[in-house]
């Protein structure tokens, strides 16, 4: 009977294992392609601005800066998509939600690869490639609300920050997907070949990975947590606004540097270093791989001695090591592998902040607002410290000729994201009677999102 009892309870264990994992794949691998498609964009912006922004006896500079302006303009919408499906995700559920914004995320992006060019279609084509981007800023924006609540609410007591770190770590690895992607095209094709048709591959290959994702998302349950849920008093709009603002400041020092030090780099070492294409797409491989593998060890940190500590240590790491890291790749006298180990570390530091982030999010938040709330956090950031980040880098050095821009962006970032994780927040007051938690200063105890 003992070993029977044992077997059986092995086996309870397995089954409640298997919608938690579930749940990590099926949330995870919509926003890996959402990240994909990002880093593809920002890997090809010069090709892009060349073939969509710049007509005969164009600037390059002035078609990068509109190509940004693109960019830019999808995580404005962020924002919106973040409201728009969040509410329906607090509404009717995460999982209809997450299976509408990567159908919508797939068909976009594969469409941006069968985009006629300005040679073709003349101003019509920018503005072809404006609108999609803005359909994919609102499928964005409803992702990562969508994504991160699943993950954490079928997450096992105490786990939290792992489980929120896997959204962070799909991120790089969509990152990195792009950046493999365009390392083999760049050099199986010619610079001629790749210019012509070779830059629209990876955008079409956007379309059997987005098939693959919708079909996990459908096989996919919904939260326990929605679903136990019960009817409560509506939260002062106060008090959730607050939260919204203080969230989106906490993670922008994330989002700033994470997008001049993984995205914007290849572009800034080619226009302002004059870096080659190859050199530029080796250097953010391998920010990408630092980032990478600081982000499952500082969620897991986290669960252990809290999210604040941890992004407290990234945030202040940017602020010190920015310029003196910018500064190695500017001089030519430092060598190959001095350069290749800077690179390294910047994204290994931009990794401690991603890993504990969805987690803190999440748990200042309470289901019925979860979606919405974390959402729109992370894309208000987004929109501006991170669709902002390639136009405002490009457009400064350009006006001012001094090439520690993003090392000066993303340090100012963190620094304010310090002060924004030192802040408090109020739930502990009148919030705290509807359910709220903030739990980015101690460790994953218990079950607190569960209870809400």
């Amino acid at each position: 009977m003992t070993g029977e009892g044992a077997a059986m309870g092995l086996e309870r264990v397995s089954e409640g294992r298997r919608p938690s994992v579930r749940a990590l794949v099926a949330g995870s691998v919509g926003n890996f392609i959402e990240w994909y498609e990002f880093g593809v964009y920002g890997y090809f912006a010069t090709v892009i601005a060349e073939r969509f922004f710049t007509p005969a006896g164009g600037g390059t500079v002035e078609g990068l800066v509109k190509t940004y302006a693109s960019f830019a303009l999808a995580f404005f919408f962020r924002p919106v998509g973040a409201a728009l499906f969040g509410r329906l995700g607090d509404r009717i559920g995460r999982r209809p939600v997450l299976i509408l914004v990567i159908s919508l995320m797939t068909v976009t992006t594969a469409l941006i690869g069968a985009l006629p060019t300005y040679a073709t279609v003349g101003v019509l084509a920018p503005w072809l490639l404006t609108l999609l981007r803005v359909l994919q800023g609102l499928s964005a924006g409803g992702e990562f609300g969508g994504a991160v609540a699943v993950m954490t609410e079928f997450a096992p007591p105490g786990r939290r920050g792992l489980y929120g770190a896997w959204q962070s770590f799909t991120v790089a690895l969509g990152l990195l997907g792009g950046a493999g992607v365009a390392a083999v095209l760049a050099s199986l094709l010619s610079e001629a070949q790749l210019s012509a048709w070779g830059w629209r591959l990876p955008f079409l290959l956007a379309l059997p990975m987005g098939l693959g994702a919708l079909w996990l998302r459908l096989r996919l349950d919904e939260t326990p947590t929605f679903r136990q849920q019960e009817p409560a008093e509506s939260l002062p709009a106060r008090d959730v606004a607050w939260a919204v603002a203080l969230g989106a400041g906490r993670v922008m020092g994330w989002a700033a540097a994470g997008y001049a030090f993984l995205v914007v780099l290849p572009s800034y070492l080619q226009t302002a270093l004059h870096a080659t294409f190859r050199e530029a797409l080796t250097a953010t491989v391998l920010a990408n791989l630092g980032f990478a593998a600081t982000i499952i060890p500082a969620g897991l940190l986290s669960d252990r001695i809290g999210r604040r500590p941890v992004m407290l240590t990234g945030a202040g790491l940017v602020v010190v090591l920015a310029v003196p890291l910018l500064n190695i790749l500017q001089d030519d006298g430092t060598s190959t592998l001095t350069k290749g180990l800077a690179v390294l570390l910047a994204g290994a530091v931009v990794g401690l902040m991603a890993g504990p982030g969805p987690a803190l999010l999440a748990e200042m938040f309470p289901t019925r607002v979860r979606c919405t709330g974390l959402g729109l956090a992370y894309a208000l950031s987004n929109a501006v410290f991170s669709g902002c980040a390639g136009l405002i880098i490009t457009e400064a050095v350009k006006r001012t000729g001094n090439v520690d821009v993003p090392a000066y962006y993303a340090a100012a970032a963190c620094a304010v994201s310090m002060l924004a994780l030192f802040k408090k927040t109020a739930f502990n007051g009148t919030a705290g009677k509807a359910g709220w938690t903030d739990a980015g200063d101690r460790p994953d105890v218990g079950n607190v999102v569960r209870r809400h």
